[in-house]
């Protein structure tokens, strides 16, 4: 495995665990791997790192490519900034994807609570003009993801909204509210979802998965969303090692290796 640190611009850093190369029991080569830019909760306040390496090494060990965005947070966290560091990700992986054994075409964005309000914003809006701008491409398509892994996520700007998520990420933006009220943005070319959320969720109400999904299936994308009955917010991977574990909930890793080899085939891994 590797392991590295990106710095990008604005001070964001880009943890990465890579797969090195790997021969088959025919001697061939693993080809390039899918890869997932991971988002940690926070509530725009700070990055969770009970939401950074342990579902890393989880979706590691799956065979994915794996990078840990650190965006900006808090004071910095208006201006569209964490959008941008996203989406300056997204692009760093698909131009580094020869020397990184990633496949351009299979890049994941998965997000905790704030940080899938993160990965879900990017999904939403990823041929933004003034994101193009900042990140220097012309073909904006560049910049899309093409799936979304969303637990447990800040949707909504309106009433079920997490609102000191919302105030931070929309400060300084100049955009409307509305274009932060993700369920409102979704379209035709919003890439497909797999969510899940906890019914008794006392920090993010459930009602943020229940108006994605709705907006999402009504646009005709795929979406796959998982509800569990009970259990707390901020869950990431429901291990003991994160404090909170759960052979229910904790489904939901295994549920979503299958949706991603549905949507990308073998992932490579356990």
């Amino acid at each position: 495995m590797k392991s590295f640190v990106h710095t990008l611009p604005g001070g964001a850093t880009l943890q990465a665990y890579l797969h090195e190369e790997i021969c088959g029991s025919d001697g061939q080569l693993w080809g390039p791997r899918p890869a997932v830019i991971l988002c940690p909760g926070g509530g725009y306040a700070f990055t969770s790192p009970r939401e950074a390496d342990p579902p890393a090494f989880l979706f590691l060990n799956m065979g994915l490519q794996v990078f840990i965005l650190h965006y900006r947070v808090g004071e910095q966290a208006g201006k569209l900034q964490p959008m941008e560091d996203l989406a300056r990700s997204i692009l760093l992986v698909r131009e580094r994807c020869s020397e990184w054994e990633i496949d351009p075409d299979r890049v994941a964005v998965m997000g905790f609570s704030a940080g899938a309000h993160l990965a879900c914003s990017l999904g939403v809006h990823w041929d933004d003009e003034e994101l193009a701008r900042r990140c220097e491409v012309k073909e904006v398509r560049r910049l899309r993801p093409d799936a979304m892994i969303l637990a447990y996520p800040v949707i909504t700007a309106g009433t079920f909204a997490h609102r000191k998520s919302i105030e931070l990420v929309s400060a300084d933006s100049g955009r409307p509210q509305e274009y932060w009220s993700l369920e409102t943005q979704v379209n035709d070319q919003t890439p497909p979802a797999f969510l899940w959320h906890t019914m008794d969720d006392a920090g993010v109400p459930v009602e943020n998965s229940f108006l994605l999904a709705q907006a999402l299936h009504k646009a005709g994308v795929e979406c796959e969303c998982h509800l569990f009955p009970s259990g707390c917010h901020g869950m990431s991977v429901c291990t003991g090692e994160v404090y909170t574990p759960s052979a229910t909930v904790g489904m939901w890793v295994p549920l979503c290796k299958n949706w991603l080899e549905h949507r990308f085939g073998p992932l490579g891994g356990l």
